[in-house]
This record gives C-alpha cells, structure tokens and sequence, in this order.
C-alpha cells in the first residue's frame, strides 16, 4: 500500500520507513528541513517537504496525503521544545494531518503515542504538557472517521530491536523499548486488522511482535 509517514527524518520513524519499503510498500516521508530531503529518500521514501505545523490542509500537507491508502504520525516537538510548541506540533500537527486523511481518503491513520498519554497527570510534572498534547492528539483521532490504531512505547532507546514485546491496553508499569522494536510493530500494525480501533501500551516483553498484537 501508499503509506505516509509523518516526521519521516525521525529516530524510529527512520527505521519505520526502511523497514516499510524493504517490505515492499510505497512511501512518502514529510519532513520539515530540506537538508533532510537526501537521507529519508535514501532510506526509500518519496520525501516531501512540508511543514506540518504551518502549511495548510487545502494546501502542500493535503497534496503530500492525496492518493495515500494510510498515514503515521511520527513527528513530534522533540525533547527541549517549550509547552507551546507541543500543543502545535505534538498536538496540533497530529490532529491536521488527522483532517488531511479525512479529507484525502487515506483510511487507515497510526499514531505514534506514548506510555502515560492515558493519564497525563499522573506523569512527571516535566512531562505533563508532551503527555497532555499526545493524549488530545489521540483522542482527536479516535473522534475522527478513520482506521485508526494508537501505539503507546515506553521510553525509546537506541538498542538494537529484540522482535520480543509485551503488548496491552493498560500494562500498569513503566519501561523501556527499542526503537527499531517500536518502528516493527508499527509495519505489523498497518497489515493487522485486529490492531483497528485498538490504543495500547508496547514495552520490551518476551512476546514476538506480530504474536503479541494478535493477542490484542
């Protein structure tokens, strides 16, 4: 299928791209910086440069999302961004690219989310304004008409992936994943009917990925 992936040049959405076209899928990676043109298509994606927080819906953003079949939503104001930039990036730049698919018939929208997006107070006082912009950004997306499939990871790291995770609505704890482990179960996500319709929580487990989503 055409797939875009949001905020292409980013650390797991990097690894999501690759691991989506050595499956065999068109993409098209939006990235915000023209010096990131060059990596994302060497990774094998069509990049297009738009600016998610600025362009309009009407505008380069609906053009970039025409004739895909489904899109991610990868970017994000990354670490050091102020509050206001995590309402109009983490959340905001969700919730548009959300009103592009509506309105440029890509079905099927997965949101990379966060542990801790359920319960945003609950989270470290440092944490809450990111927490608050995801958990409105996820809750625009279920309120939308879409096939949509939210992914809560745990704190990101660089290691490399295991393919073994633990997978649930509400896992009650806090750790860690990799990266290339989140970017695998994104590529599962998109082929698994199952995952439609479904917010979870992913954490290194002892589960294989595509084994612990079809136990959602």
């Amino acid at each position: 299928m055409k797939v875009l992936v949001a905020g292409a040049h980013g650390k797991t959405a990097r690894r999501l791209v690759r691991k989506l076209a050595g499956d065999g899928h068109e993409v098209r990676g939006l990235v915000r910086k023209e010096d990131q043109l060059a990596e994302v298509q060497a990774d094998g994606a069509e990049p297009v440069l738009v600016d998610l927080e600025n362009d309009e819906v009407h505008g380069r953003l609906g053009e970039a999302v025409a004739g895909c079949d489904a899109v991610v939503f990868a970017a994000g104001a990354g670490p050091g961004s102020g509050e206001a930039r995590k309402e109009t990036m983490d959340y905001g730049g969700a919730a548009k690219l959300v009103e592009a698919a509506e309105k440029n018939g890509a079905g099927r929208y997965l949101m990379l989310s966060s542990v801790g997006a359920g319960d945003p107070e609950a989270g470290p006082e440092a944490m809450r304004p990111y927490l608050r912009a995801k958990a409105k950004a996820d809750e625009r997306l279920r309120e939308s008409g879409l096939e949509w499939t939210i992914i809560r990871p745990g704190s990101l790291t660089e290691e490399e992936g295991t393919g073994l995770v633990e997978a649930a609505e509400d896992l009650g704890r806090r750790g860690e994943i990799p990266r290339e482990d989140v970017a695998v179960a994104f590529a599962v996500a998109l082929e698994s009917p199952n995952t439609v319709g479904k917010t979870f929580e992913l954490l290194s487990g002892e589960t294989p990925i595509r084994e612990a989503l079809e136990g959602l």
